[in-house]
């Protein structure tokens, strides 16, 4: 994710707003990093903390807590952590970094990557309206960003946080089906990949229920009907509703651990 949140960035027209600095664990992966990245990259954590005011929290849930606390000592009341870290939450962010630091949590997603993100982030412990205006600025910038509260946190890495994956299974669902009835791979993948996207552009642009939308397309004796009734006797709709449940519960257990 956090490859993912520079590369964003870099792309974007506003990429002279931002410097970058990167950590990782080891001598080697650092220097993969700063060529594959263009950016300075280290082992240091301490010596980042010194030199930004903004550090972007991107590691394993299991590792928060030892990265956390290298960084404790260096850390001040003018600095600002985004932990993009699913399932911690803000208290126990501020616990690890010695409760100075104004904490947000975020959850992206991967197509940050392309500037079609989607994140939603919350307010923690020193939290200032400014601080919640330069995370949605930066979060925008690949995507659309929105603010919730942390009760929500755990449903939303299991709805959109996870949700590029479903996606991609739906896609490579459409794309086998449409070698099964005789399309070239490619030509199938790309019917199915561009039908989801503008399927997506339409109910964020006409902000028409997806119900409404779908009415549209389902005519009387027509094909989508028959479509439509393969995939409600399959159980597609609950499959969804019990993949969100699923993927929620997992990050709300990881975050007792």
């Amino acid at each position: 994710m956090g490859e993912a949140l520079i590369k964003g960035l870099q792309a974007s027209k506003h990429s002279k707003d931002f410097a970058f600095q990167a950590t990782t664990r080891s001598i080697e992966s650092a220097a993969e990093a700063t060529k594959r990245l263009a950016v300075e990259c280290h082992t240091d954590n301490q010596k980042l903390a010194a030199g930004s005011k903004v550090l972007v929290l991107c590691v394993k849930p299991h590792q928060a807590q030892t990265v956390l606390s290298e960084l404790a000592s260096k850390l001040t009341a003018d600095h600002l952590i985004i932990s993009v870290c699913a399932s911690v939450t803000t208290a126990q962010i501020s616990e690890w970094s010695g409760g100075r630091a104004a904490v947000v949590r975020a959850m992206p997603n991967t197509p940050c990557l392309i500037g079609e993100g989607m994140t939603v982030f919350c307010a923690g412990q020193g939290v200032k309206a400014e601080h919640m205006r330069l995370t949605e600025n930066i979060f925008n910038t690949v995507g659309r960003a929105i603010a919730l509260e942390e009760p929500l946190m755990d449903g939303v890495t299991g709805l959109s946080g996870c949700g590029p994956a479903y996606i991609y299974l739906i896609i490579e669902a459409l794309s086998e089906a449409g070698v099964k009835v005789g399309l070239p791979r490619k030509t199938a993948t790309l019917l199915a990949a561009q039908t989801m996207a503008g399927a997506a552009r339409m109910v964020l642009e006409r902000g028409e229920h997806p119900a409404a939308l779908k009415d549209e397309v389902t005519t009387p004796a027509g094909c989508t009907i028959d479509g439509l009734m393969a995939l409600e006797e399959g159980k597609l709709r609950v499959t969804l509703i019990k993949a969100v449940l699923a993927a929620a519960k997992r990050s709300k257990s990881l975050g007792k651990k």
